[in-house]
Formats: C-alpha cells, structure tokens, sequence
C-alpha cells in the first residue's frame, strides 16, 4: 500500500473542469486499490504569492499550505494533474509549488558552497497535463518545454527521480467516449500506482 497525494493544479474552483474530474478519479482509484490518498485542490486555498528571493529562501511555509506540505512530505506518490496554459503550469499552481517548496522543506541541510540534495529522492510523481491543442504537437512541435522544466527543473532539482507523464490534448472538444476512455487510463494509472 502506498500513500499517494493527489494535487489538482486548477486555480479555478467551478466543478466542470476536466482536470477536477481526473483528479477524482485518480484519487477514487488509488482508495478502491487500498492505497492511501489524500486530494489537495489548489483552487481552494488562499496564499501569498513569492515576489522577492528572500521570502522563499527565510520564510516558513503559509500557514494555510502547511497541511499540503506534510501531505507532500508524507506521500510516497504524488500526481500532479493541471491545465498546460500558455505552454506551462497556470500561474498559480507555480506559485502553490513555489510555497510548499521551500529550503526546509525541499532540501537536506548542506555545508556553504555544496550542491543542495533534495529530500524526495525515494518518491515517484505522475504529471498529468491536459491542452487544448493535440499532446503529439506539444511533444513534438513545442518540445514540451513547461512538462520538461516541471519534471527535470522542479520535481528532478528536489530529487523526485521517477517522473512520469501523461498528457491528455484537445479537451476544448467534447467527446464522451474520449473522455471516458481517459477516466479509464486515470483509473487503470492509479492501480499501478504510478
């Protein structure tokens, strides 16, 4: 059994997006399999957003992120599901990641002047995009750039070494039986854990 955080990176809280009914069913999945999961919406929290260098490098984490940090620190599995918006992560949901990323709670302490080693070398993610364009066109066309900075320069830096990815495209045009047949690939990732 593992202990899987689930993010939902949508900052809009209205209940018809797709990337909330995916996270619903990854989590929905991951608890009919026996595994521990926690589902963590960031549209539903209130933070400060980081401005300056030395509110990420000195500050604590906000208070009302705390529980999404522990939740994080504690999970052996985290997904990520989020809107590609603008070729990356929607505002927002960098700056929910910048939050519970700090210094602390992201790196081992180190000596002055050495490499920082982060604390989540022992733990797999799933990225999980969805885009209004097709995902081959994003992989191939755009070279997936956002994905590849999300899964090397953020989730890699901190030391999550297994990332994997999973991006759903063209979901501007409604098909029920595409859609359901993602619901599936959520529900069938989630058996795996992975």
């Amino acid at each position: 059994m593992k202990s899987i955080l689930v993010i939902n990176g949508h900052p809009d809280p209205a209940d018809e997006h797709l990337c909330h009914a995916l996270a619903r069913a990854y989590q929905d999945a991951a608890r009919e399999a026996g595994h521990n999961s926690d589902l963590i919406r960031i549209a539903d929290l209130d933070f400060p957003v980081l401005r300056i260098p030395s509110e990420f490098e000195n500050e604590p984490t906000p208070e009302p992120l705390r529980p999404a940090r522990d939740a994080l620190l504690g999970a052996d599995h985290l997904v990520l599901v989020s809107p590609l918006w603008l070729g990356t992560l929607p505002a927002y949901t960098k700056a929910f990641l910048e939050q519970i990323l700090y210094h602390d709670t992201a790196f081992e302490r180190h000596e002055q002047g050495r490499w920082p080693k982060g604390k989540f070398h022992d733990k797999s993610a799933r990225i999980v995009l969805t885009m209004g364009m097709p995902a081959l066109a994003y992989r191939l066309w755009f070279r997936a750039h956002g994905l590849k900075n999300l899964q090397r320069n953020i989730l890699g830096f901190v030391g999550f070494r297994t990332v994997r990815s999973t991006l759903f495209g063209m979901v501007g045009e409604p098909d029920p039986v595409r859609f359901e047949g993602w619901f599936d690939k959520m529900r069938d990732l989630d058996r795996k854990a992975a």
